[in-house]
């Protein structure tokens, strides 16, 4: 029997409706956009109740006509239950999935971070290696990416690179990457073909819009100095840089575009993120138990994936996933069937986790 009651369902088909008659009433430009984003995550939801409610109501009519009709009209009705049997434990399944607890910030844009981790040089290279792979899947997924600064490596790739990444829905998808990645495999400057292992670090960071965190003046300093550029005419020989202490915490960013203005901007925008995530951390650690239904707390120092190319082999150690095509994972064409598969594990504890409670 399922858990889904059909007073739970009519709630949500009654919000909806309720959000719909208020969008055509309002006047207020903020309350519009409010109600249309509502409106817009509602909609899925509605669709299936409907579809559930639908199912169930046509399950009762063919079953009181199986009761009360002649052999005839209870063949027919019997044939109708059973088609209707087959199909309502997937959709109250696909119900049950739409109505589990959301990360707030799934729909927010993020900061990527990768730095090269153990591995010298070939760690550098893999960072480049796994930032090409992101670039590919935002491009795939229609996501707009910006650099916000790089340090190349000296053999090339990247001892850091961070990123602005936009979009529908990137951090729902990406929060999955964060964590230790480590690749095996023969370095180009390996004579002897022997296999080394190097790890790169990956940080995915939710930027929603509209950060509610209150930074006072008092709590940080900040300092400009000389941006660094690439040579000739493009080096800025002006103290425009703009670097901001966070004093209580000790975190710190840095902006170093052409104007000191556009630099205190992007700065402060980029330590609210940080402290945003230093208090989702707190948050998740206080609900350790919730924690235990879900696949890893997204902590950089998780090793989530190892990356093994002699063997075309990719493995996800938080869920057991290996799958033989590291060549178009990396590629960015594939890294999809992995995230799929993360959030499906993460969607089955979920459930699992509310029928125990239940």
């Amino acid at each position: 029997m399922s858990s889904l009651s059909a007073t739970r369902l009519q709630q949500v088909i009654d919000r909806f409706e309720e959000v719909e008659a208020r969008m055509g009433a309002t006047s207020d430009s903020k309350e519009i956009i409010a109600l249309s984003k509502e409106h817009s995550e509602l909609r899925p939801v509605v669709e299936k109740a409907r579809q559930v409610l639908t199912a169930r109501r046509g399950l009762a009519d063919a079953q009181a006509l199986e009761a009360a009709g002649d052999s005839e009209m209870a063949e027919l009705a019997r044939m109708e239950i059973q088609e209707i049997k087959d199909i309502l434990p997937a959709l109250e399944q696909e119900m049950q999935i739409l109505l589990l607890p959301k990360d707030v910030d799934d729909k927010a844009d993020i900061v990527l971070e990768l730095r090269a981790g153990t591995g010298g040089d070939e760690a550098a290279l893999f960072a480049g290696d796994l930032w090409r792979m992101y670039m590919r899947y935002a491009q795939i997924n229609g996501w707009k990416v910006e650099v916000v600064d790089a340090s190349d490596g000296e053999a090339g790739g990247y001892k850091e690179i961070i990123a602005n990444v936009s979009g529908d829905g990137v951090f729902g998808r990406m929060k999955w990457e964060s964590g230790v990645h480590r690749v095996q495999r023969v370095p180009a400057t390996e004579t002897q073909g022997r296999i080394h292992t190097s790890a790169a670090t990956v940080a995915v960071l939710p930027a929603p819009e509209n950060i509610e965190i209150e930074v006072r003046a008092e709590d940080i300093r900040i300092d400009t100095m000389r941006s660094s550029g690439a040579g000739g005419q493009h080096v800025n020989t002006t103290d425009s840089a703009v670097r901001i202490t966070h004093l209580p915490t000790g975190i710190m960013v840095t902006s170093s575009e052409k104007s000191q203005h556009v630099n205190r901007e992007k700065a402060m925008d980029q330590l609210k993120i940080r402290l945003y995530e230093r208090e989702r951390a707190e948050k998740d650690a206080a609900r350790s138990e919730a924690r235990s239904s879900q696949i890893g707390s997204g902590d950089r120092s998780q090793k989530v994936r190892t990356y093994n190319y002699p063997e075309n082999r990719v493995t996800d150690h938080r869920i057991g996933l290996t799958l033989y095509s590291l060549d178009r994972i990396v590629a960015g064409d594939k890294l999809n069937d992995v995230v799929e598969a993360l959030i499906t594990e993460d969607q089955a504890r979920k459930l699992a986790a509310m029928e125990e409670g239940a």
